[in-house]
């Protein structure tokens, strides 16, 4: 179980920084790497990742019920992820597809447990 938490844990970790990378580079204009304020954001979702405890039970931290990001870190990530949500699909689309079908399982499970 140890190894498919961690699978777990650097897919959403990968997920995150695509999302981030993506936002950079369609709205800061930059080329392969981040701008300051993206990097910094995408250190910071990467470590509450990595410290996260609820990594075996939940699939995003949208589904969370304890948000671990401060306010104004919580604020920046909704919006690369209202921007670079939708376009997931054309840039990383299996990564998008298996996003999509996880969310579905998890709000299905999350309705039977009601």
């Amino acid at each position: 179980m140890k190894k498919d938490v961690q699978t777990k844990r650097e897919r959403e970790k990968e997920m995150v920084s695509q999302m981030i990378a993506l936002y950079c580079k369609k709205k800061h204009g930059t080329g392969k790497g981040l701008c300051a304020d993206c990097a910094a954001l995408e250190e910071y979702a990467r470590e509450r990742s990595e410290k996260c405890p609820f990594m075996e039970t939940k699939t995003f931290c949208s589904n969370c019920k304890v948000h671990c990001y401060k306010p104004d870190m919580r604020e920046k990530i909704r919006e690369v992820m209202r921007f670079s949500g939708p376009r997931m699909l054309f840039h990383h689309p299996v990564a998008a597809v298996r996003h999509v079908i996880e969310t579905k399982k998890e709000k299905r499970r999350l309705e039977e447990t009601k």
